[in-house]
């Protein structure tokens, strides 16, 4: 079963629509604040705020689509590369991951990446090596190394430098990076650092910085320990800590009733395509029972536990996800939920993670116009 949009028309259709229509998405304005009364407000309508031309905007009909700049994995990193993604997707709110923003702050670098990254491959030997033989075929990749005790030793000392840099970084830096991305046309609603496992220095850490880029919610793995160790801190800075699933609403028994009970500023950073993917059920039941509980979703095409392939990223419109019914309620209901792309499926080598993020945008702007 094929996913469609509103019109009935699949994701091929679509892209041949005339770039005409496409380009009215211009006219419709940013405006989706945050609140803290246990979401985003939607902010003024859209026929009433100004709108800069020059700057992207992906907010369409009361309902912000924006990506998790994870989305753009595969594209160089750093914190000027996302703000150059985000205006050739038009993309105009994201969930930041926590790794481009602190590199753009002067973090130290992380000694693991130089470490895990793969030796160079030896020189290809040329065509009718001698004797007439083919060249060898290259020898598989091992798996991954444990550290030598120096090696451990240069992380240790990371980490302990990375802990101080935190806890010590001066709250102007990171207005500095929230300024960067605000004259741009870009509003960062989550900060993604996953800090359950930190210092309660370096979590408290985490929430002034997300607090100081505008945000609303860090987020976190879903789990009820997480909630716990990470709710007091949400509840000190005004905040939430958002819980993201993957496949754990699958396993028997699991409910994000004993989660939410935490606190209040426990919401849920819901994933509607891994939901779907695992569980076969429709996702707008979880957002009729819990949309004021949900912060934001991820949303993604994928095929249904039952396909085959079963629970697998697809391109959008050709999985079984049932996106459009996901955006027209929030369209519906004016429910304040951020709806956040999460590019996972395989990319053809003729295109790029930034062009295959601007047509999800476009998808979902037709279904929502």
């Amino acid at each position: 079963m094929k996913n469609h949009t509103k019109d009935g028309q699949s994701r091929r259709q679509f892209l041949g629509r005339s770039a005409a229509a496409l380009a009215a998405a211009s006219v419709i304005p940013l405006n989706f604040a945050c609140s803290g009364n246990g979401a985003a407000t939607a902010g003024a309508s859209a026929e009433n705020t100004p709108v800069d031309p020059s700057k992207p905007n992906s907010k369409f009909n009361g309902v912000q689509i924006g990506t998790i700049t994870y989305s753009w994995r595969s594209m160089p990193s750093g914190l000027e590369n996302v703000i150059k993604y985000c205006k050739e997707s038009n993309i105009s709110s994201i969930e930041l991951m926590s790794s481009d923003l602190e590199a753009y702050m002067g973090a130290p670098e992380n000694p693991m990446r130089r470490m895990m990254r793969p030796p160079a491959a030896p020189p290809a030997q040329p065509q009718g090596a001698p004797g007439g033989q083919a060249p060898a075929a290259p020898a598989p990749r091992p798996g991954r190394q444990p550290l030598t005790p120096e090696q451990q030793a240069e992380v240790d000392k990371y980490n302990a430098e990375l802990k101080n840099w935190r806890i010590n970084l001066p709250m102007s830096k990171v207005e500095e990076a929230r300024k960067l991305l605000n004259d741009n046309g870009i509003q960062a609603h989550i900060v993604k650092f996953s800090p359950a496992r930190w210092s309660d220095e370096e979590i408290d850490y985490a929430f002034r910085a997300a607090k100081a880029m505008g945000a609303k919610c860090v987020t976190e793995e879903i789990s009820l320990e997480a909630a716990q160790r990470l709710a007091p801190f949400a509840e000190k800075h005004d905040m939430y800590v958002g819980m993201h699933n993957h496949m754990q609403y699958a396993e028997e028994g699991f409910s994000a009733d004993p989660i939410l009970a935490v606190s209040p500023a426990v919401m849920l950073n819901f994933d509607t395509g891994h939901f779907y993917g695992s569980t076969g059920i429709h996702p707008n039941e979880m957002l009729k029972k819990y949309h004021d509980r949900i912060y934001s979703i991820h949303i993604k095409d994928k095929t249904g536990p039952t396909a085959d392939p079963a629970n697998t990223n697809q391109v959008w419109g050709q999985g079984e996800m049932p996106l459009a019914d996901v955006l027209l309620l929030i369209k519906q209901e004016k429910w304040p939920i951020y709806c956040d792309i999460e590019l996972e499926y395989s990319i053809a080598p003729w295109s790029n993670a930034v062009k295959e993020v601007g047509t999800c945008v476009k998808h979902a702007r037709q279904i929502l116009i």
